[in-house]
């Protein structure tokens, strides 16, 4: 920690923000050769919003942009020691590839628009009949019970009207079951080639002069200098953006979603840890995956009937409450008959950081020097490899005076070499109507 002087800090860039897309975005910097400093208000790497992200790394975007940055992300999980480079006293995450199967329903809906993305990028996946359902994954009813409902809805209990059509499953899909400990990697990873952090450091001031951003300032007192910084703030984003005087003029702009997500034993006798897949299922309004203890995790596909609580990201309710944990386990239990609702409440509440139509925003700003990466929680974790390579062209496009607002940067994945238009996701997009509007993107 650099003591307190009158003269400030000085760095090639400053990240706010120590979740998996800042300690990305620090890795490929520090890689380059910026001299780099990472700020986080908590007190340590992913301590943030990201502690508690679900962490499922998938491909099933409603854009072909989204898609092809997920395909690109993924091979950063599959190689992830190689990555990362550097060694952790902690250990390094394991990805769990149990693959991922999502729910045809009605011949159309997200699924089938995802399966056409899959087949137009070559993306291996499978068809899986009924009888593939049956055998795949044996606790799951094949009833079909949409649109999804609310428990206090009447026809909640209603017979199934017909049957789902199958699925489509993704083989190279899967999670990472500790969130926090793969930021505390790229902590690792960015800190090999010179980056430092700084936790428990709390930005109060974008500074800026003539147009350009010269640092911020601390909580303590502290200030740095530099002519880059980085918003990468999670459900703080929209805070940050204030102080660079940089929100009133963007297009799309992000709030913080109150979520939860909730943890359920799997049924007696079945071994969900060794046999269980990800699961995504429009038909009711849930996707679940393993989770440690033999487990199911069980979140909400925001579907319409679910209502929606931003917040103030310094003062929200963390306890879980009994209306959404009764509508999550028991739409999970109309899919999963045999799982049951536990009498005690398990789960976490967190934040997701959104933008207007759910998708992020890679970006500059109007400040110049002053660049995003927001708009990402809820569906963004997977990407946070690609994205670092996205952030770190970017920068360095706009750095040597490319006018990415005019023409947008272009990336090659460096894994897949597919293109990535980084203007897909520009601040100043209008609202996408392909966006499914929910934590599906």
């Amino acid at each position: 920690m650099t003591e307190q002087t009158d003269s400030p800090f000085e760095v090639d860039a400053v990240i706010i923000g120590a979740g998996v897309l800042g300690g990305a975005i620090a890795v490929e910097l520090a890689r380059r050769g910026m001299r780099t400093l990472t700020v986080d208000k908590a007190s340590a790497a992913g301590a943030g919003s990201t502690i508690n992200s679900c962490a499922i790394v998938r491909f099933s975007y409603s854009t072909l942009p989204g898609v092809t940055m997920a395909w690109e992300a993924m091979h950063y999980w599959t190689d992830w020691p190689a990555y990362i480079g550097a060694e952790d006293e902690l250990g390094l995450i394991e990805f769990h590839q149990c693959g991922m199967f999502s729910l045809l329903v009605g011949g159309g809906g997200h699924s089938s628009k995802v399966k056409a993305l899959w087949q137009e990028l070559g993306i291996p996946f499978e068809d899986w009949t009924l009888d593939d359902i049956a055998e795949r994954s044996p606790l799951l009813d094949h009833g079909l019970y949409g649109p999804p409902k609310r428990p206090d809805d009447p026809h909640f209990w209603d017979d199934p009207t017909d049957t789902i059509d199958g699925a489509i499953f993704a083989p190279d899909a899967g999670y990472i079951s500790d969130p926090q400990l793969s930021c505390h990697n790229l902590q690792r990873a960015a800190e090999g080639s010179g980056a430092e952090f700084w936790f428990n450091a709390e930005v109060v001031s974008i500074n800026r002069s003539d147009g350009r951003v010269e640092g911020v300032t601390l909580a303590d007192g502290r200030r740095i200098s530099a002519p880059v910084v980085v918003n990468v703030a999670g459900p703080h984003s929209a805070v940050i953006n204030k102080m660079a005087g940089v929100y009133d003029s963007m297009n799309i702009k992000t709030r913080a979603l109150r979520h939860e997500v909730h943890h359920v034993p799997a049924p007696q006798g079945y071994d969900f840890m060794a046999n269980g897949t990800v699961g995504a299922d429009d038909d009711t309004g849930f996707y679940f995956r393993p989770e440690t203890g033999n487990n199911i995790l069980i979140g909400s596909v925001d579907p319409e009937c679910d209502p929606r609580e931003f917040v103030d990201p310094d003062d929200y309710d963390t306890t879980l409450s009994q209306e959404q944990w009764e509508a999550q386990v028991l739409r999970a239990n109309r899919r999963i008959p045999t799982l049951g609702v536990p009498h005690e409440k398990k789960g976490v509440v967190d934040l997701y950081d959104v933008s207007d139509d759910w998708l992020p925003i890679y970006d500059r700003s109007d400040l110049d020097g002053f660049y995003l990466a927001i708009g990402s929680s809820g569906n963004q974790y997977k990407n946070a490899g690609a994205v670092g390579q996205v952030m770190a062209d970017l920068i360095e496009a706009v750095e040597s005076g490319h006018d990415h607002d005019v023409s947008p940067v272009v990336v090659t994945g460096r894994y897949t070499g597919r293109e990535i238009d980084v203007g897909f996701y520009s601040r100043n997009r209008e609202v996408n109507p392909d966006s499914s509007m929910s934590v599906h993107g």
